[in-house]
């Protein structure tokens, strides 16, 4: 018979056991309760271990009580229960033998995530960056379309106050309706949005391409807003530009075949045969090109002066012992005037060279111009003298060659043409206005 010291003893080691095995079985219970993402073979070893702990406390609890001579079968049907436990326990562990075998030990673990926690942060910071350096900003904001993170300074404002402010508080309510219209609509309906808004930024108009999504929590519900605001200013001012230079091209187009066709008309009016027409029509129509060459150079902003001179006497100045003199400050034409100077040059240097100084070896002709005082009107003289060559008589009639310098230069620039048929030379001198003249880029 066993001493009642060590009666106490077992006694109280069984009510441990009993105790200790309920606490393991409930709180097992309870973490696969809490855990509910965890997969199904976890859950499933995890009630196999808390049942096997819980058949061990009452194995327990029927040695304390000695059920033994009231119910014989009890003891045993529960060594049974915890044999057959023991039985799928030891199924379920070799047939996962090879899976804990690859599982990471603590130390792994921790390095793994360390590894992973430096790479999230690497890529969280070239996103960042990238988009610091872009001109998109990705935003999210609430169900009360306060703004709840934005990843760059949005419609001129910075990040401390966009954040926890909404549209209508930065932009005021009108500029702000359309785009609170397009995120409420995105709301109500749980569905994508974009548009394109117009903004002013300290006086200048800007434009954004907007894409909205909803924002999701863990069970679907839609929380809020996610967003990307493309800053697309650049885009929209460069087709501005080009509907304007295409505006632009075609009034330059129709004032060209305006020109075309006027110097057609005259130039048959004066020519006595076909190949005669041809010739000279050719010719003008090469002048004419040679100053729109230099302006598209300039992208039509103006040509200079020499070099406008210079590509429409080009083939005079290249040969050796050249008959002319150039001389004058760099100035600046715009378009208009350019195309008519050149035009008048060509005029000139034809009419000379059939005529004039360039009809005979000893003559000469001197290109000069001077800026004129703002006294005098401002803008500037040009004179074209000859000397050198045959005596000069006064025509009785005006060719194309006078209509182009007398009337046309001076009613397209506003300014004066005189002709002086002196015995010794032609002498043609033109003043043009200031308006005419623009800064040398």
């Amino acid at each position: 018979m066993p001493l009642p010291d060590i009666v106490l003893v077992d006694n109280a080691a069984r009510w441990i056991t009993v105790l200790s095995s309920l606490a393991i079985f409930v709180g097992l219970v309870r973490l696969l309760h809490v855990r509910r993402n965890l997969s199904l073979r976890t859950r499933l070893l995890g009630l196999l271990m808390a049942t096997l702990v819980l058949m061990f406390g009452l194995l327990s609890l029927l040695l304390i009580f000695d059920t033994g001579d009231t119910f014989p079968m009890a003891p045993t049907a529960v060594r049974v229960g915890i044999g057959l436990l023991n039985l799928v326990g030891a199924v379920a562990l070799w047939s996962n033998y090879a899976a804990l075998l690859d599982m990471p030990t603590p130390r792994h673990a921790v390095s793994e995530q360390r590894r992973l926690t430096l790479e999230l942060a690497t890529a969280l910071q070239r996103y960042e960056m990238a988009l610091r350096g872009s001109n998109v900003a990705i935003f999210t904001q609430d169900r009360e379309l306060r703004y709840t993170s934005v990843s760059k300074p949005l419609f001129g404002f910075p990040v401390e106050q966009v954040l926890g402010s909404s549209d209508a508080d930065m932009l005021g309510e009108a500029q702000a309706q359309a785009l609170t219209l397009l995120k409420r609509e995105a709301l109500a309906t749980s569905s994508s949005r974009k548009g394109e808004i117009e903004i002013e930024e300290a006086g200048r108009k800007c434009w954004y391409d907007i894409h909205i999504d909803p924002l999701r929590d863990l069970a679907g519900t839609t929380v809020g807003l996610t967003g990307a605001a493309v800053d697309v200013t650049d885009r929209k001012e460069n087709e501005q530009h080009l509907r304007l230079l295409m505006r632009e091209l075609t009034h330059r187009s129709k004032n060209l075949l305006a020109v075309i066709q006027a110097m057609a008309r005259q130039t048959a009016r004066h020519a006595v045969s076909i190949d005669g027409f041809v010739e000279i029509f050719s010719a003008r129509l090469q002048a004419l090109s040679k100053s729109h060459d230099l302006l598209v150079q300039e992208s039509w902003y103006g040509a200079s002066l020499t070099d406008m001179v210079r590509s429409q006497l080009g083939h005079h100045l290249d040969r050796e012992n050249s008959q002319f003199t150039i001389d004058g400050p760099n100035l600046f034409l715009k378009p208009e005037a350019a195309q008519n100077i050149g035009l008048a040059i060509h005029e000139l240097s034809t009419n000379a060279a059939k005529y004039g100084a360039l009809s005979v070896p000893t003559g000469h002709v001197d290109i000069s111009w001077a800026r004129r005082t703002p006294e005098a009107g401002g803008g500037f003289e040009l004179a074209w003298r000859e000397r050198g060559g045959p005596p000069v008589t006064k025509p009785a009639g005006r060719g194309f060659g006078s209509l182009v310098i007398e009337r046309n230069l001076a009613r397209a620039l506003d300014g004066t043409v005189e002709l002086d048929f002196a015995s010794s030379g032609l002498v043609c001198t033109v003043s043009v206005p200031e308006n005419h003249l623009i800064p040398d880029r």
